[in-house]
């Protein structure tokens, strides 16, 4: 894999290297910035320069860091997530994502955004390590089956979940007595056309057809519909 990255830093090309921590922990095993930006620099490719970026340091280091990678000073970028949303650099052309299992879909697919941006043929890189959860091995298989977002974004629904609609969890399968978020879209759209119907016809739910409607209302939504309105 650094073979292929070299490649394309023979090309002048620039490559990001993404890690999921800053500095080593006690707690965990993962491969952070810090030590391999030391092994980059100094061990797999020291003639090229290379810099380090992550949230702790200051806008001015970090504003320092991207112009240099910006201006083509900076040949390997070793970094954090900073990265995922607001850096255009046309002539990066690779990314390697260390610990790639352990990063959310859309985050995954915010990361590989930032190459590609240009008109050459770019790369990314998803380097797993055991043991991989299932989920896990969804994502990075879903990663690498598609560049669609749209795809992405109903596979992460479906394996994280919405989340909770009147309260605080933002993840997980709410649980429903008659259908299944993913499987039941289709049951589920006919119910919201069904439902607006209803609301358009008979506002206040007072008709007697829809008075049990009206009770399943009152005992357990009014509170929380006053919640999110608040």
């Amino acid at each position: 894999m650094y073979g292929e990255l070299e490649k394309e830093l023979v090309k002048g090309r620039q490559v990001y290297i993404v890690c999921p921590l800053i500095e080593e922990s006690e707690k965990s095993d993962l491969l952070d910035a810090e030590t391999l930006f030391k092994q980059i620099s100094e061990e797999i490719f020291p003639q090229y320069r290379s810099a380090i970026l992550h949230g702790r340091m200051t806008n001015e280091q970090k504003n320092e860091i991207m112009h240099g990678f910006q201006s083509n000073e900076i040949g390997i970028l070793v970094s954090t997530t900073v990265i995922e949303v607001g850096v255009d650099v046309a002539n990066a052309t690779v990314m390697m994502i260390e610990h790639a299992e352990r990063f959310g879909l859309a985050q995954l697919h915010q990361l590989r955004g930032r190459v590609g941006r240009g008109t050459e043929t770019s790369y990314c890189y998803l380097v797993s390590y055991p043991p991989i959860s299932s989920i896990g091995r969804e994502r990075l298989n879903t990663m690498v089956s598609t560049q669609d977002g749209f795809v992405i974004a109903e596979k992460d629904l479906e394996l994280r979940g919405p989340g909770e609609f009147f309260g605080k969890e933002q993840s997980g399968m709410p649980v429903f007595k008659h259908a299944n978020l993913i499987k039941d879209q289709e049951m589920l759209r006919l119910a919201r056309l069904e439902a607006f119907e209803i609301i358009s016809s008979d506002y206040s739910l007072e008709k007697p057809e829809h008075r049990l409607l009206h009770k399943k209302y009152m005992a357990e939504y009014l509170v929380r519909e006053k919640m999110i309105s608040y």
